[in-house]
Order: C-alpha cells, then sequence, then structure tokens
C-alpha cells in the first residue's frame, strides 16, 4: 500500500530533522515553521533539547511559534522538568516568544534559582514577559537574589530583566546596597544606574558601581 505523498512528506521532513548537517535541519525546521502542522509539534520540542547549533536552536522556537500555543505551551511547560539543562533552557526562551501567560505556574523559583546559568537566565527573561500584573514585587525579590551571581553576562541578563519590571525593583536594589557581598552590592548599584540611565551600558555601570562600593557609599545614595 502506498504512503499518500502528504505523509511521504511528513516523514521526509522529520527525518531531516536528525540529518547530520546543520544546514539540512535548519532548512527542514523552516520549511515546517512556514507550514505548520500539528504533528510536528513534539518533534520540534524534542530537538530542542538536543539540537547543537545555536541557529537552528532559534529557529526551532521560531517553528514553535508559528504552531497553535494551546499545543505548544503544554509540551515545552513538560520540558522544564527535564534534567537535561538545555531542555529547560530552551523550553524556557520558546515560552518566553510565545507569551502565553497560562505558562507563569510554571516559572518557578527552582528555575530563576537553577544553579545552571542558561537555565537562570531564560527563566529570568521568560519571567519578566510572563509575570501576570501585581506580581511584579515579588518576583524582583526572588530575582534580587541572584545578584552578584556569575560573570558579566550574567549579571547583564538579570539587570535587564529587572529593570523591565520598572520602579518596583527599587526596594530590593536599596536592600541589596547593604549587603554583605560587595558583588551583590556593586550589581544592585549598577542596575540602578541602567534604570536610571539606560544609555549608560553595563560596562560603565559596573565601574561605577565599584568606585561607588569602594567609598562605602551605597548606602547613602537615593
Amino acid at each position: 500500500m502506498t504512503m499518500p505523498e502528504e505523509d511521504t512528506n511528513t516523514m521526509r521532513a522529520l527525518r531531516a530533522l536528525e540529518n547530520s548537517s546543520s544546514s539540512v535541519r535548519l532548512q527542514a525546521v523552516l520549511a515546517v515553521g512556514t507550514t505548520p502542522d500539528p504533528r510536528f509539534v513534539g518533534k520540534l520540542v524534542e530537538r530542542c533539547a538536543i539540537e547543537p547549533d545555536f541557529y537552528v536552536r532559534d529557529m526551532l522556537t521560531w517553528a514553535l511559534t508559528r504552531h497553535p500555543a494551546a499545543l505548544t505551551v503544554p509540551r515545552l511547560i513538560g520540558e522544564l522538568r527535564s534534567e537535561r539543562a538545555q531542555a529547560r533552557s530552551q523550553a524556557l526562551h520558546t515560552l518566553s516568544k510565545i507569551g502565553d501567560r497560562r505558562a507563569w505556574p510554571a516559572i518557578t523559583r527552582a528555575l530563576l534559582t537553577d544553579a545552571d546559568d542558561e537555565v537562570a537566565r531564560s527563566a529570568w527573561r521568560a519571567a519578566v514577559v510572563l509575570v501576570p500584573d501585581g506580581e511584579g514585587p515579588e518576583l524582583a525579590e526572588t530575582l534580587a537574589t541572584q545578584l552578584g551571581r556569575g560573570e558579566r553576562e550574567t549579571q547583564l541578563s538579570l539587570s535587564r530583566a529587572l529593570i523591565a519590571l520598572g520602579e518596583v525593583i527599587m526596594p530590593v536594589l536599596r536592600a541589596a546596597r547593604t549587603a554583605p557581598d560587595p558583588r551583590v552590592r556593586r550589581h544592585a548599584v549598577a542596575t540602578e544606574r541602567l534604570l536610571r540611565d539606560p544609555d549608560a551600558g553595563f560596562e560603565f555601570a559596573i565601574e561605577e558601581a565599584k568606585r561607588t562600593v569602594a567609598l562605602g557609599t551605597t548606602g547613602q545614595e537615593g
């Protein structure tokens, strides 16, 4: 019995998603996203967890956003419990792009404080997109526990997430300016500088913050 042409094309596309060539995989994902098909959702989500190429992963996210949220969001939420860090981080990234607030309850404190920097950064970005009205202050308190964490790239991601919440972050930043850890104090001061002057740039803000902390004036500002 001959398989219908539509099913044949589907099988061919599914196989192409596992091709050893990243360019072939990229083209396959582009084709799937251009012509969305519910049968691909599971495979796209599964591929996100293991795809080694950044550009293909980004295209996987785009392809998933082209499918109905009712199909994609539950599958992506399921990935947040994966032991594989890439599965968690890519699912969070995709949820932030879909922007369906029904995913908010799945953005747990455990994800926001995940030991893997990429997972945590993706969780921060997703959280500020999905947070319901009125829950910004509580989210800010959780995010503030991560001040001083990691290298510049990670710290910049956290600052951007906090700044996206707006003025509700000021109480937690003021509290963090008196923290015992100088890295936390510097990060808090730099984040406040960026909130006040977005054009300052993170490098400038962090260098200014270093001087402020060294002078011991963090508790007296603003």
